[in-house]
C-alpha cells in the first residue's frame, strides 16, 4: 500500500459536508480513504451538479494531484471521513516501479470515468442505476466492506440524481421498480443485492 512508503504521511478526519479540496485550489497532498465517502463534483452556472467520481474506502482522492497543477474540480465529504493525508510530490522512477497499487488504483479510476460516460450517454435511467449500484458494491466487495449480498450505501436519491443525470423524481421511480421486481433492497442507508446477475441481466432486459 502507498501509506507504507510516503514518508510525511498522517492521519486526517473530515466531517460530512466539509470540502477535501476546493476548485482551483493546488493541493499539497492527496488522501487516502480509510473510512467514510466522497465525492468530485462540478457545479453549471445555475447551481445544477454533475459528480464526475465517487471515492470510497480504499480509494486515492485525487490520484493525479500527485503531477502537480491545480484542483480543476472541488471534493467534499458525503459521509464523515478518516483517511491518510499523502503528500504531493513528482514521482521519481523509483515511485513508479515501487508503488504498483497507487498506479493500478489511478488505472481503476480512470477506467470507472470510461463506464461512466458510457452510461450517462447511452443507458437508459433503469441501467444506469443499475451500473451504478453494481459499481457500488462491486468496490465495497474489494475493499472488504460488502457482507454477504449486502454493503453500506449513504448516497441520497439527490446525490445518486446528481451522478446518473437524472432527476431525484425520476430516480425514486427507477428505484422503486428496481425494489418490486425484487433486484434490491435498500434500508437504512444499506444496499442489498439478492442476485448479483439478476441486477446484472437488467442491461440485457432493456438493450
Amino acid at each position: 500500500m502507498l501509506s507504507q512508503v510516503v514518508e510525511g504521511e498522517s492521519q486526517v478526519h473530515f466531517r460530512m459536508h466539509q470540502f477535501l479540496a476546493r476548485e482551483n485550489g493546488k493541493p499539497e497532498a492527496l488522501f487516502y480513504i480509510q473510512e467514510g465517502w466522497a465525492c468530485r463534483y462540478r457545479l453549471l452556472s445555475d447551481g445544477r451538479r454533475q459528480i464526475t467520481a465517487l471515492y470510497l474506502p480504499g480509494d486515492y482522492c485525487d490520484p493525479q494531484w500527485v503531477l502537480g497543477g491545480v484542483s480543476s474540480q472541488p471534493v467534499v465529504a458525503i459521509t464523515n471521513v478518516r483517511a491518510l493525508r499523502l503528500p504531493c510530490r513528482i514521482p521519481s522512477r523509483a515511485d513508479f516501479d515501487g508503488q504498483h497499487a497507487f498506479w493500478k488504483a489511478l488505472a481503476g479510476m480512470i477506467e470507472r470515468q470510461t463506464n461512466w460516460l458510457v452510461s450517462l450517454g447511452r443507458m437508459t435511467a433503469l441501467e444506469r442505476i443499475a451500473h451504478l449500484l453494481l459499481e457500488l458494491f462491486d468496490r465495497m466487495r474489494q475493499a472488504g466492506l460488502a457482507y454477504g449480498q449486502q454493503c453500506a450505501m449513504p448516497l441520497t436519491q439527490i446525490e445518486i440524481a446528481d451522478m446518473t443525470g437524472l432527476t431525484p423524481v425520476h430516480v425514486n421511480r427507477t428505484l422503486q421498480s428496481l425494489r418490486a421486481r425484487e433486484l434490491i433492497e435498500l434500508q437504512s442507508k444499506w444496499l442489498r443485492i439478492p442476485e448479483l446477475s439478476a441486477l446484472r441481466d437488467v442491461f440485457a432486459m432493456t438493450g
